[in-house]
């Protein structure tokens, strides 16, 4: 099913007038048998993508909330292999919420972008989020995802420009990630919603899918700001956070229902 599941995933928001509701989570954190009991409890509370963080050594576009869990998911034993059964566990009770990977090219790389894509398309997930794929290098990957049914997200940011903007319209595949500020993740004070309302409004104008904004999101009132113009918000480390404490998956899956449901609201009480 692939990326088709994110296509009909927007095309039900689109029909409902609805934002869709991305929440990120890091594979592997607060325990290892906690990401599939997480996962579950966002898609219960209204997530309509499930973005799935795999954990890196180096993640150089994270901020320390992220970079924390994914040292803690890793000393767990959280690599690659780990991510995809996890996927495959979940896909066992939802064939519908679309999973997108987040993450870096090395652990691809050393699986092998063919093999890692059919392994990924195996195990139920729809799409994949390169952080340190540019776009002018990005052709090969392209090709080899695009033959396994598997949507690059490209990311997009406040200095993209207009011709970049084209190049990204033209590969995107799934929707376009609009990085709401220049600096790595977490949840900011520095988020200036009028300021990438207007960006947004000049990427919805020309992109070909829809246009999801993240990074600095961290609460309902700022998750209704930022999808005011953008097709849906993705809301990272303020939720990453709220799951680092939680002692057991019953916990964590509670944190997870009780953190997303006022976005959800929100985002419902704006469209």
């Amino acid at each position: 099913m692939s990326v088709d599941r994110i296509d009909a995933c927007f095309a039900r928001l689109r029909a409902t007038g609805r934002k869709a509701l991305i929440p990120f989570v890091t594979a592997g954190d607060p325990g290892l048998d906690a990401t599939v009991p997480v996962m579950h409890a966002l898609a219960a509370a209204g997530a309509d993508v499930i973005e799935l963080g795999v954990p890196f050594s180096d993640p150089m576009a994270d901020g320390p909330t992220i970079q924390r869990s994914s040292e803690r998911a890793l000393a767990r034993g959280a690599g690659l292999t780990y991510v995809l059964d996890a996927v495959r566990e979940f896909r066992r009770d939802d064939a519908t919420t679309p999973v997108v990977l987040m993450g870096y090219l090395n652990p691809i790389e050393i699986r092998g972008t063919e093999c890692f894509a059919q392994d990924a398309i195996s195990a139920g997930v729809d799409g994949v989020l390169l952080v340190d794929l540019p776009p002018e290098e990005a052709e090969e990957t392209l090709a080899i995802f695009e033959q396994a049914g598997l949507a690059l997200i490209l990311l997009a940011s406040p200095t993209t420009a207009d011709a970049r903007l084209d190049q990204l319209s033209a590969m995107a595949r799934g929707y376009l990630y609009y990085v709401s500020f220049a600096g790595v993740t977490g949840a900011s004070d520095r988020l200036d919603s009028d300021a990438a309302g207007a960006r947004l409004r000049t990427l919805r104008g020309r992109s070909s899918v829809p246009v999801i904004a993240g990074f600095g999101i961290k609460d309902a009132a700022s998750a209704a700001a930022m999808a005011k113009e953008a097709d849906g918000v993705v809301v990272g480390s303020a939720l990453v956070a709220a799951l680092a404490e939680a002692d057991g998956p019953d916990a964590a899956a509670a944190v997870a229902k009780t953190f997303l449901e006022p976005l959800r609201k929100a985002l419902d009480g704006a469209a």
